[in-house]
């Protein structure tokens, strides 16, 4: 009888304790509808954009939402987009966003840059820092990453707004564009086109169709972006100063109906993507491991899809993505990717919530 107890127990143990090993996350954030955005506090709190047009504060497993945010303008893809803070945050106490804004000439509504400051849980020193322009009441490809480089200098995408065929390949014209400007909203003396007449001097490169992701690759400190394609033709760039992308005179990708739009995947003068996928995945969010708590994932990247709901942990050899492993396989439409401050992944996941991803 003791024997056969020993056995039990011995058989229950190998059960939780192998369930507990193959679990893939732990849920943090429960009930969140579209958590576009997030970013960690000093004090390890959460500030979480939901697309809908809130900003929660949440910390010890209390959400509280913030007061103050601006005027959202809500249609299709756009709404509140993303967050990140200044990287001299605790001497500042920058934060900046992305959100569709209807501000303007005409109706509608397109991406717009603005800075804040948190207050007793209220936006406070609400400052725009750019508006794209002009507004559309087309509700697709409003983009919207933020981030920084080691200057300060601080970078967001916008999307072409579905005008594909007039706005990335015009540097006088707003989307299709990733954009760079100080912290403060000026212009950077260097940036490519300050002397070009009529350009939009805040652009940094063009022929971008819809950059749902952006981030600073801690080894090289080059800027690295993802973008959606049409059908097929998702892309993972390098993203250099004044450059070409080639939206929509290059593209591995065709017109949702099935039919071309270009037979060229690459011409001069225009950048070829470093990865491309066929058929999309339809990409969202995006961090590098940069963290001894993952071992030997340390170094890959993490991307979000969409279409297909799960994570992939893209393994890298320079800058060349040499295999993808798919992660977190069913989990929901992933959105949004940040390594905290703790060194561990979270993920924004569209109606579960913020999970924190578990080492193997």
């Amino acid at each position: 009888m003791k024997q056969s107890i020993l056995i039990f127990f011995v058989y229950f143990s190998f059960i939780v304790f192998g369930f507990s090993q193959s679990k893939e996350y732990e849920l943090i954030v429960p009930d969140l509808t579209n958590p576009w955005g997030f970013t960690f506090l000093p004090d390890n709190a959460m500030l979480i954009t939901e697309k809908e047009g809130k900003l929660i504060h949440f910390k010890d497993g209390v959400k509280t939402e913030v007061k103050g945010v601006p005027e959202i303008y809500l249609r299709g893809q756009g709404g509140f987009l993303d967050i990140e803070l200044h990287p001299n945050y605790p001497n500042n106490n920058w934060i900046y966003f992305t959100y569709a804004s209807s501000e303007g000439k005409g109706s509608g509504g397109n991406t717009s840059l603005i800075r804040a400051k948190l207050k007793n849980n209220q936006l406070i020193d609400k400052q725009v820092l750019y508006k794209a322009s002009p507004n559309s009441t087309r509700g697709q490809h409003f983009g919207s990453r933020i981030t920084f480089d080691e200057e300060n200098h601080v970078y967001f995408s916008v999307g072409d707004r579905g005008n594909r065929d007039e706005y990335p390949q015009d540097i006088t014209k707003d989307g299709g564009k990733i954009y760079r400007l100080n912290d403060d909203g000026t212009i950077p003396k260097d940036n490519p086109f300050v002397n070009v007449n009529n350009a939009k001097k805040a652009i940094y490169s063009y022929g971008h169709r819809n950059p749902q992701g952006m981030e600073v690759n801690p080894e090289t400190k080059e800027i690295w972006s993802h973008e959606h394609g049409p059908k097929g033709g998702d892309e993972i760039n390098i993203i250099k100063i004044g450059k070409n992308y080639g939206w929509p005179k290059v593209s591995y990708g065709v017109n949702y109906s099935g039919t071309k739009f270009t037979d060229n995947t690459s011409l001069p003068n225009m950048e070829n993507p470093i990865y491309y996928w066929t058929p999309s995945i339809a990409p969202s969010g995006m961090a590098f491991i940069n963290s001894e708590k993952y071992g030997k994932w340390n170094g890959n990247l993490l991307i979000g899809s969409l279409k297909f709901q799960y994570l992939t942990r893209c393994i890298l050899k320079g800058d060349k993505v040499f295999k993808e492993v798919k992660m977190l396989k069913d989990i929901g439409r992933v959105r949004s990717i940040v390594q905290g401050l703790d060194g561990f992944i979270y993920v924004g996941v569209e109606n579960l919530g913020i999970i924190k991803l578990l080492p193997e």
